[in-house]
């Protein structure tokens, strides 16, 4: 027998007889409250929308498959401008928030996110933050290394006077993060491209573009690189403890995860099919 046989020989037979099952005992931690307040205006739609949806989950144990949800908080908005409330409740009882009334965030005017849970009170602030309209978005033919990747590519003119940063939500739990530092003012297009395991064609995607703050635009750029694009989205599970903009008023030691931002958006609904 040539000696080039003999080492996956004796490596075949050491791993058949460690077949031993270990369990690895992963530490518990104290769920911290998840805050997503990630407003959206439908801006270009007529008459103007809005989602205003706040969010509440709490963290859970890394191997955890189930998000727990807070159902028994108070949350509420206040128009810094003039004092007014904004009432939410979760009326289904799921976490989600929702305003009692209807409510869409005015231009050049600074809100108060309140939430009480446990008797704690976590706020931040945020501003709507402008963004400009989809020009198109189209079904492209090239692929990358495998040859089945589906292509969009998407369009649209930014806005020259001020610095932008966007977040695309390209649906399946895809997103990116985007600054105009090199497009400054210009006709824009890009190109994103689905991996095959991450769509079934034919379908109809909504591509969704949101204004976001340079700093909304950092953390989302940490968040999706701890979270990974096939997490299931963003807020759904964090792997460390990135702070947003939520502050524990009450106890600091006791902070909260995630965000509240309010952002333009524009949305583009695509039907892709099967390319040849």
């Amino acid at each position: 027998m040539k000696n080039k046989y003999l080492l996956p020989i004796l490596l075949l037979f050491l791993f058949s007889k460690c077949e031993k099952v270990i369990d690895v005992e992963v530490p518990s931690t104290t769920p911290k409250l998840i805050i997503d307040a990630s407003f959206q205006i439908f801006f270009d739609e007529s008459p103007v929308t809005a989602e205003t949806v706040v969010k509440l989950r709490l963290s859970a144990d890394y191997f955890d498959e189930s998000i727990p949800t807070v159902t028994n908080a108070s949350v509420f908005l206040t128009n810094l401008s003039n004092g007014n409330i904004i009432n939410f409740n979760d009326a289904n009882l799921d976490g989600d928030y929702e305003p009692t009334n209807s409510f869409i965030p005015e231009e050049n005017t600074t809100y108060e996110l309140t939430v009480v849970y446990d008797n704690e009170t976590y706020k931040a602030t945020a501003a709507r933050v402008k963004s400009t309209p989809l020009t198109n978005v189209i079904q492209g033919d090239e692929t990358l290394f495998s040859g089945e990747e589906t292509e969009i590519q998407i369009f649209f003119t930014d806005d020259g006077s001020i610095d932008n940063y966007y977040v695309f939500d390209f649906s399946n739990a895809l997103f990116l993060a985007l600054e105009d530092r090199f497009f400054n003012g210009a006709d824009y297009s890009f190109s994103s491209f689905y991996q095959e395991d991450e769509i079934e064609l034919p379908t109809t995607v909504t591509i969704k573009m949101s204004g976001v703050s340079k700093e909304y635009y950092t953390y989302f750029n940490i968040l999706i690189d701890q979270s990974g694009q096939n997490a299931g989205g963003p807020f759904e599970s964090v792997p460390s403890s990135l702070l947003g903009n939520v502050i524990n008023t009450t106890n600091e030691d006791n902070f909260p995860l995630g965000y509240f931002q309010i952002s333009e958006t524009d949305t583009f609904t695509l039907d892709l099919v099967e390319k040849d």
